[in-house]
C-alpha cells in the first residue's frame, strides 16, 4: 500500500528541526529554530504546545523522568516537569548556535553546533553522557545535522551537511578517526540535513533544498525517493503509537516565495516501522 503524505500540524516555523517521538508522552517533540520555539503534537488527541525558549534552540528531547533536554545557542540546558531551567553544559561561543541532536541507546546526548554564517569546521559534535561529562567529538565540522544508530547499536550515522554525505562509523570507536562515507547526495539534488534509522536499518534523510526524503539500505544503496511539496525539508522520525508513521519537519527561512506548507510539520503515513527513541538519561 503507498504511503500517504498528509498535513500533521500546520504551521509557519522559519527553521523546523529535530522531530522526536516520547513516547512516555505519546507525543511528538519539534524544534523552531530561528523562532526559539519547542512544539509538540499529540497524534491521538491533536492536542498541542508551544513553549518558548530564551535562546535558538536546536534540538528538543525528552528526559528521562520527564522534562527536556535542549540544544541551545549557549549549549545544552535541562528543562524540568516545573518549567525551571538549569544548564547541563555551558559553552557560549559568539556567532555560534546548537544545531541537531540525538539521543544514544546508552541515554548520551549528542549535541551538534554550528556558526550562523555557516563558517567551514566552526562546529563541533559533543557527546554528553548522563552523569553530566562531556567529550568532543568531533571538534572540527561545518553544519552538524543528522545522527543516528543502527537497530543493533554499533553504528552511528553522521551528517556534516557541506560534506553532501551520510557518514558511517562503528559507534564503538572514535568518530573524527574511524568514519567512512555510507551515501553521497549528488550535486543538484539538495543537501543532506536530519536522518532517522528504521527497524530494518535503513537511513531515512531528508533533503534541504532537495524537495524529498530518501531511503538508502545497510549497504548504502538508494531504495526509495518521496518526493514533498516543500522545498526545504529539514528532518524526519518514526512516530506514533506503532511508530509507522514518518514525521517530517520542514523550514521556509531563505525561501523567496515559500510553500504555502513551508515550515509544517509533514507526515507520511504507513511509512515503514520506526526504531523505540531513548530519553536522555536512559
Amino acid at each position: 500500500m503507498r504511503a500517504e503524505l498528509a498535513v500533521a500540524v500546520r504551521e509557519q516555523a522559519a527553521l523546523g528541526e529535530g522531530p522526536t517521538w516520547d513516547a512516555a508522552a505519546r507525543r511528538l517533540i519539534w524544534v523552531d529554530i530561528l523562532g526559539s520555539r519547542v512544539h509538540t503534537y499529540a497524534p491521538e488527541t491533536g492536542r498541542r504546545t508551544v513553549m518558548a525558549t530564551e535562546q535558538h534552540v536546536g534540538a528538543a528531547k525528552p528526559r528521562a523522568g520527564g522534562g527536556l533536554v535542549l540544544n541551545l545557542r549557549d549549549g545544552v540546558g535541562s528543562y524540568d516537569t516545573d518549567g525551571s531551567f538549569s544548564w547541563l553544559l555551558r559553552d557560549p561561543v559568539p556567532g555560534r548556535r546548537g544545531n541537531d541532536a540525538a539521543v544514544a541507546p546508552d541515554g548520551a546526548l549528542w549535541a551538534g553546533t554550528m556558526r550562523y554564517d555557516e563558517a567551514p569546521g566552526g562546529g563541533t559534535l559533543v557527546r554528553l553522557a548522563p552523569d553530566g561529562t562531556a567529550r568532543e567529538a568531533l571538534p572540527s565540522v561545518t553544519v552538524s545535522n543528522g545522527i543516528g544508530w543502527s537497530p543493533d547499536g554499533s553504528l552511528l550515522y553522521y551528517v556534516d551537511s557541506p560534506t553532501r554525505r551520510i557518514d558511517v562509523c562503528p559507534a564503538d570507536r572514535e568518530l573524527a578517526t574511524r568514519r567512512r562515507p555510507f551515501a553521497t547526495i549528488e550535486a543538484g539534488a539538495g543537501v543532506p540535513d536530519g536522518l532517522t534509522v528504521d527497524a530494518d536499518g535503513c537511513v531515512w534523510v531528508a533533503l534541504w533544498d532537495g524537495a524529498q526524503l530518501r531511503r538508502y539500505t545497510p549497504n548504502g544503496a538508494l531504495d526509495r525517493v518521496v518526493p514533498l511539496p516543500v522545498r526545504r525539508p529539514t528532518a524526519c522520525a518514526f512516530g506514533g503509537p506503532d511508530l509507522r508513521d514518518l514525521y517530517i519537519t520542514t523550514a521556509r527561512t531563505g525561501l523567496h516565495r515559500p510553500h504555502p506548507l513551508s515550515g509544517s510539520l509533514l507526515v507520511l503515513r504507513d511509512a515503514g516501522r520506526g526504531l523505540p527513541s531513548v530519553p536522555f538519561g536512559g
